[in-house]
C-alpha cells in the first residue's frame, strides 16, 4: 500500500508507517510542496497512491474527493503534533489494513 501524507503531518508518522510495512511518502518527498489541493491530489492519484492521510478537516468540503481513486484519512487532533497521534496509531494502522478507495475516514 503507498501512503501519502500531506505536508503539515509529522515526519514521524511517515517513520511509524514504514516500520508497519506501509510504503509511506511525505508531500515533501515527492516535492509537491505548495500545489494546491484539487491539483496535489490529482498527481498523487495519477502516481497511484491508494492512501491520503490529511488532518484538513475542510477538505472533504473543498474537493469531490469520490472521482479520485484514494482512500482519505482525515485525523481529528488537536495540534499537529506527533503526541496527539500516537494515541491514534492502533486505529490508524486497523483502518489502513481495510480503508477503501473512494472512501472518506475520520480518526478522532
Amino acid at each position: 500500500m503507498k501512503i501519502l501524507l500531506d505536508e503539515n503531518i509529522p515526519k514521524r508518522l511517515k517513520y511509524r508507517l514504514s516500520e508497519n510495512g506501509y510504503e509511506t511518502y511525505s508531500v515533501r518527498d515527492m516535492n509537491w510542496l505548495g500545489l494546491k489541493d484539487k491539483e496535489l491530489l490529482k498527481t498523487a492519484a495519477e502516481e497511484s497512491f491508494d492512501v491520503f492521510v490529511t488532518s484538513d478537516k475542510q477538505i472533504s468540503f473543498q474537493q469531490n474527493l469520490t472521482i479520485i481513486k484514494m482512500a482519505f484519512i482525515i485525523l481529528d487532533i488537536l495540534r499537529l503534533k506527533y503526541t496527539f497521534i500516537q494515541p491514534l496509531m492502533p486505529q490508524l494502522l486497523e483502518l489502513l489494513s481495510t480503508a477503501q478507495k473512494g472512501e472518506i475516514y475520520v480518526i478522532k
